[in-house]
This record gives structure tokens, sequence and C-alpha cells, in this order.
């Protein structure tokens, strides 16, 4: 089977574009879905989040709750808001946000792909998290957030791309966050085939964001072929919905880690024992590190400059990593944070967020102390991805972020 292939998409219908278009259901909490969504009658929240639809002390994974989201889901559907195409297509998926821009194919990816680690990983999931996706999966029986995943650039595919882009797009529209989100659709025999096979010779696509989505999705599938006797591997839920973009377009911010305590140590103990794996600095300003191995450190309302030294950082793909430098030197040793997946005390904030609020939660009292990281560059993800390891957790913050509603997988 190809790696990917085209698919019959359930879109926003193009006059309703702009009051479904909404955030990623994982990007909010039920109280920010639920706020988002009022007055908005046709925010895909009610399909992603259907919580935000029922009782306020409704338990968000109850069997209601996905049937509800089952139920505007056909809705949407009954009142033309939300429409399936025809036949299989793929689809051009734009996005802009300031002066950044990125231009993705839309396609069903094949999960045997996924299972055999060509569709590669770098992150591991929260059973919780990934129990929840199952269940909407099976209840709407569809997949509506789409994996964002990345492609290493090739020239077989911008070429399609390019004729592509001679045609106005579907629709143009902005989203509440100022990003704007374009869809072309790619209708001609031949572009869909020079897709496929350009596609077909790549080794590997790398999942950047949708950990959760692309693991619900491989469970979904085998139960469904386990349930199947007439299986034959050409079924929709052998495959899951994705947007993939080229290696060089694609931005990724810093994600900031904040800490609730300085686990038992003064101010004057913690910065001598900070001390001996780094160098460390005062800082008049914010500091938002430009390089490998340089963070910013904020505690009582003192900036810090920390400073790992170059000949220090390790060569391995995991190792290396600005996260695991301050994981391996820092947070586990001297603060007693080994399991960041777990533990309370740490919590992380994204980049697009700004360092601001860093500051804000350890000048309420929320947090003692917060570091400031530089991005994690795309090569190193690839290379972890590549040897068959895993970063850790909240290593990347993927912006702009991609919109739910626009594009579904039907099953």
């Amino acid at each position: 089977m190809s790696l990917i292939r085209p698919f019959a998409a359930i879109r926003s219908t193009v006059r309703f574009t702009d009051k479904v278009v909404a955030p990623p259901y994982d990007v909010l909490n039920t109280e920010e879905a639920r706020a988002k969504a009022q007055d908005r009658e046709w925010s895909f929240l009610h399909i992603s989040k259907p919580e935000i639809d029922l009782a306020p002390d409704i338990d968000p994974y109850s069997d209601e709750v996905y049937a509800k989201g089952a139920e505007n889901l056909q809705r949407y559907l009954a009142e033309k808001v939300l429409t399936q195409d025809p036949r299989p297509f793929y689809y051009l998926y734009g996005l802009k946000m300031g002066n950044h821009e990125q231009l993705g194919i839309v396609a069903a990816a094949n999960i045997a792909d996924y299972d055999t680690n060509r569709i590669r990983k770098h992150e591991l999931t929260r059973p919780d998290k990934e129990d929840d996706r199952v269940r909407h999966i099976d209840s709407l029986n569809a997949q509506t957030g789409p994996v964002f995943l990345v492609y290493k650039k090739n020239a077989e595919v911008t070429e399609v791309i390019k004729e592509v882009l001679y045609y106005p797009p579907v629709f143009n529209v902005t989203a509440d966050d100022g990003v704007e989100h374009k869809l072309w659709i790619v209708t001609d025999p031949m572009r869909i085939n020079a897709l496929t096979q350009a596609f077909d010779k790549m080794d590997a696509l790398y999942i950047a964001d949708g950990h959760h989505r692309s693991a619900a999705a491989s469970r979904v599938a085998a139960q469904r072929k386990a349930n199947n006797p007439n299986h034959n591997g050409d079924e929709a839920y052998n495959y899951f919905l994705s947007v993939i973009f080229p290696d060089d377009q694609v931005q990724i911010l810093d994600y900031n880690r904040v800490i609730r305590d300085l686990n038992g140590l003064s101010v004057e103990d913690f910065l001598q024992q900070i001390a001996t794996q780094f160098t460390v600095q005062t800082s008049p300003i914010p500091v938002k590190p430009s390089k490998r191995g340089e963070f910013g450190m904020f505690l009582k309302k003192q900036w810090y400059r920390l400073t790992f030294a170059e000949d220090k950082i390790p060569q391995a793909p995991v190792a290396r990593l600005d996260v695991s430098l301050l994981g391996d030197h820092l947070i586990a040793p001297v603060l007693g944070i080994t399991d960041p997946r777990r533990d309370k005390r740490i919590d992380f904030v994204g980049g697009i967020r700004g360092l601001g609020e860093l500051e804000k939660r350890v000048n309420n009292g929320e947090m003692a102390v917060a570091f400031s990281l530089f991005p994690t560059p795309l090569q190193d993800l690839l290379a972890v991805a590549d040897a068959e390891k895993l970063m850790p957790p909240k290593s990347t913050w993927f912006e702009p972020k991609l919109a739910d509603g626009l594009v579904s997988h039907g099953l």
C-alpha cells in the first residue's frame, strides 16, 4: 500500500469556514473551549470538545460526551455546514502567521507504515489521552484532528505544488489568533498520482505534532481489522488524517519550564549547585537563548544567563538536546525531578506565550523558578526519530498550529 493516499475529505463549506474554524482540541481546556464557542453555533469545538454542550460538571470522558460529538457531526453534515467531497483528492493547506508561511499536503497516511516506524515518532504518549482519542474516533467514525507530519524537501512534490498554486484557494480564512488558513484541492488525476509516487519513494515521514492522534488511529485500525472478517487493507480506517510539510518550512519555538519549588534548597545553595555545571551570570533583561547550550533562568525577580560548556555537550541524539542538558544536569540532580512526564512540580510553557509568562508565574508565587530554552532544531528531532529514540516530553512547540474543522477524514 502507498505511504499516503488521497481521500474524500469532510470539510467546511466555504460560507461556513470562518464560523467552523477552531483551535486544535488539545490546546484548550473545557472551560476555555466553552468560552470560545459561546454564541458560535457552528464552531468545530462542539465536535472536538463536545462536553461544552453538556452540564458543566460532566465527566469529559463519559459516554454521553462522545455521543454528543457524533450527534453534532451529523447535524453539521445535515445542515451543510460540513460536506464530504464526492471522490478522493489531495489538498494543499497553507498557514501564515506574521511573516512566516508554510504549505503542506493534506493526505491519508498509511497506518501500516506508522506501525513499522517508516512514519517516525519521537515522543511517548499518555494512555489517558490516547484512550480519549480512540473513543472520539470510534464514536464519530472519523478522524477530526490532523497529525502534523514532516517530509524532507522533495523537488517532485515542489513542482506539483507550484502547479496547483496557479489556481485560487477554495477558501482563505483568518482565525481568532490572526493565523491565516488556506485550502486548495488537487483534483487532477495526474497530479494526484505524481504526489503518491513521489512520497512512495521517500524513506520516511516524521511526526512533528500529533503522537496521541496517530497512536489512537493505529489502535482503532487494529480493533476494526480484528472485527472485520473481510478486511483487505484498503479500508479508510487503515489510514490517518495528516498534513505533511517540507522540513525547510517548519517553525519550532522554544518550550520552556517552570518549577514549583527549589527542592528544599535556599536560593544561595541552589545557585551554588547550578554553578558546578553551568556558567551563571545575572542579566538586567529577560534572557531569550540564542544558541545551543544557553538558558535563561528567572528567580526572585532576577534573570540569569546559564551557559553549558560547548565542549561538554554530548553527541548522542537525545543527550545533546537542550531539554536534555537542562534536565540531566539541573532539573533532575538539583531539583529532584526525574520523571517530567508525571511529576506535578514541573510545568511547561510554549514559547508563543513569551518570556513575560515565565515572569508572571514566578512573580505570582505559583512557581519558584523558570527556565527559557533555545528552540530544538528540526534536524535534531529528525536525528532522534531516525535513531528510534525518544525525546524528553515537551521538547518542541510548533507554530502555527493546524486548525480543527477545516478537513476531516471519514472512516
